[in-house]
């Protein structure tokens, strides 16, 4: 008996246990050191804390590093990892979300940042409201290498749920990601599956928003709560540059082909979807898409063809005139620029000196 209570009197190792974050904030970056900074002060200075913040170099040749390196020393909430050899964008993209422990996954690209102390709350009060809920989105405020906003985007115009099935639909009949980058979208991790695909590198992204589409709905606000950077460097101007855009399109919708595009989609929408694919293996130098092609187009009754083919054209030619006038105003009558940093009343942790 005094050995059996010898053993209850011996103190127990303490248990611990590690909490898991609402949010996986992850940054991953290459070659952004002097964008960096901006990216991780955006996140830190959040109302909402329920996050881990994961930042991934992916073997940078700047100061990426060293301005990682001084942040993660101070901040508990920060995780910084250097891969061993570059493994570029979409398998750095993997690296970071099978790092993640949150429920939800936010990315934040290193050259981007959060637009203001309530975006993250914000985009997380979307997932919250609804578990058929699997994607949040919001409008994103162009922002320039000084941090000068210069534009506002958001195809989405009104705020609310978008059925996911309706708005792949909506993207693939205007060739078009409406609903936003990484840095602009907030997911469900466990509906993410194998990561993103890297067989693509312009629609990557719009290849798993369609992946997540299909097994839920989309929450959209136009409130900008994520700052995009245009920059000459970015890899959005060399990929645009090349139209591999057009290129992958046809190629991500072979790997759609389900029923249901046929069975919800509209003679109209069936038609663009045509429409562009011959323009994709055209731009691709691809003939495996014709079939693809020839099967939306003839769901189509001929009669409707040449009066779809003059509304897409007429469409087209208002858009591109539209955005031109658009440019003109805005160089006749330039608004005073706009600097996007914090309001006074918060707080943001001080630039590592």
């Amino acid at each position: 008996m005094d050995a059996a209570m010898a053993r209850r009197s011996r103190p127990q190792a303490a248990r611990t246990t590690v909490k898991t974050p609402k949010v996986s904030v992850l940054v991953p970056t290459f070659n952004y050191g002097r964008f960096l900074g901006e990216a991780v002060e955006s996140v830190l200075a959040q109302d909402f804390q329920d996050f881990e913040l994961i930042i991934i170099d992916d073997c940078s040749a700047d100061d990426t590093r060293e301005v990682a390196a001084r942040f993660a020393g101070r901040h508990p909430l920060l995780r910084f990892e250097v891969n061993s050899s570059n493994l570029g964008m979409v398998a750095n993209w993997n690296r970071c979300l099978a790092a993640a422990r949150g429920d939800y996954v936010k990315f934040l690209f290193g050259d981007d940042k959060l637009a203001g102390p309530t975006a993250l709350g914000a985009l997380v009060s979307m997932l919250d409201a609804d578990e058929g809920i699997v994607l949040a989105a919001s409008a994103r405020a162009i922002i320039d290498e000084g941090s000068y906003r210069i534009d506002q985007w958001g195809p989405l115009a009104a705020a609310g749920r978008y059925p996911g099935r309706s708005t792949i639909l909506r993207c693939l009949s205007r060739a078009e990601n409406m609903i936003g980058e990484p840095s602009a979208v907030l997911f469900r991790r466990d509906k993410a599956g194998r990561g993103f695909d890297a067989e693509f590198q312009q629609l990557v992204d719009l290849e798993m928003w369609f992946r997540l589409l299909e097994q839920g709905d989309l929450a959209y606000t136009p409130e900008a709560l994520c700052c995009f950077r245009v920059h000459s460097r970015q890899q959005t101007k060399a990929n645009a540059a090349h139209q591999t855009g057009e290129k992958e399109f046809g190629r991500l919708l072979m790997k759609l082909d389900n029923p249901w595009l046929w069975e919800e989609s509209s003679a109209w929408q069936r038609f663009r979807i045509a429409h562009f694919l011959r323009r994709s293996a055209r731009r691709a130098r691809l003939q495996e898409k014709a079939p693809l092609e020839m099967r939306f187009r003839q769901s189509v009754a001929p009669l409707l063809r040449p009066v779809y083919w003059i509304t897409g054209e007429v469409v087209g030619l208002c858009g591109r005139l539209y955005g031109s006038i658009r440019k003109r105003l805005r160089r006749l009558f330039p608004s005073a620029p706009q600097r996007m940093e914090w309001p006074r009343n918060a707080s943001p942790p001080a630039r590592p000196s």
